[in-house]
């Protein structure tokens, strides 16, 4: 499958003070760096959605696509930009992915593609377990089917945010992850959660 890949960091970050949390250094490097290194042998583009300060996201050397819907609204709306670019580039489908999880698994795109011909799905969700003989969703990370755009563009602008509230109305499933010491899916939303991914890198999860 001729894949592309769609970083969503488009985000206000207010439980960060502001601000861009792809641009927070962990061990260095960016989030966002962190996030490309883990994409690059996954998918066969990268694009990166960004709504403001477009001039601190050049260094990666990326295309830098925004919203088309006013008013930050949502992972949602960073899912149709991505959508929209696809189209016109030639891809059928994407895989999006936040800014601010630098662990994600490196076979997410190999385990969401191999659950979308399984079940002939046209979005298929990452989760993991909560332990409760159930599933928590992580819907920033997801494969899309392009040619559901304008339909997601309509309940953007009818309203919708919720991302699973858009998916349950389409052929959509869930691909369930479970490797590792930790989960996968963790993401940097408060300054404490920088020193909880460091200390997952000093032990050698990742």
């Amino acid at each position: 499958m001729n894949i592309l890949g769609v970083i969503l960091a488009g985000g206000q970050s207010r439980r960060m003070g502001g601000g861009h949390k792809g641009l927070i250094k962990l061990r260095g490097q960016s989030l966002c760096s962190h996030v490309i290194d883990r994409f690059n042998s996954q998918v066969d583009s990268i694009i990166l959605n960004v709504n403001t300060d477009k001039q601190l996201f050049l260094q990666y050397d990326l295309p830098l696509v925004s919203d088309s819907i006013d008013g930050f609204a949502g992972p949602l709306a960073g899912v149709l930009a991505g959508m929209d670019w696809a189209s016109k580039n030639g891809y059928k489908y994407i895989v999006t992915a936040a800014a601010d999880t630098p662990f994600f698994p490196l076979n997410l795109v190999k385990r969401l593609t191999y659950e979308r011909k399984n079940n002939s799905s046209s979005i298929v969700l990452a989760s993991t377990p909560d332990g409760n003989n159930s599933q928590s969703i992580h819907p920033t990370f997801g494969l899309w089917e392009v040619s559901l755009r304008e339909d997601l563009r309509n309940s953007l602008n009818e309203g919708i945010r919720k991302m699973v509230k858009w998916t349950a109305r389409h052929q959509s499933s869930s691909c369930v992850f479970t490797e590792g010491k930790f989960d996968r899916f963790f993401n940097i939303n408060t300054p404490e959660d920088i020193f909880l991914a460091e200390d997952i890198i000093d032990k050698g999860w990742v």
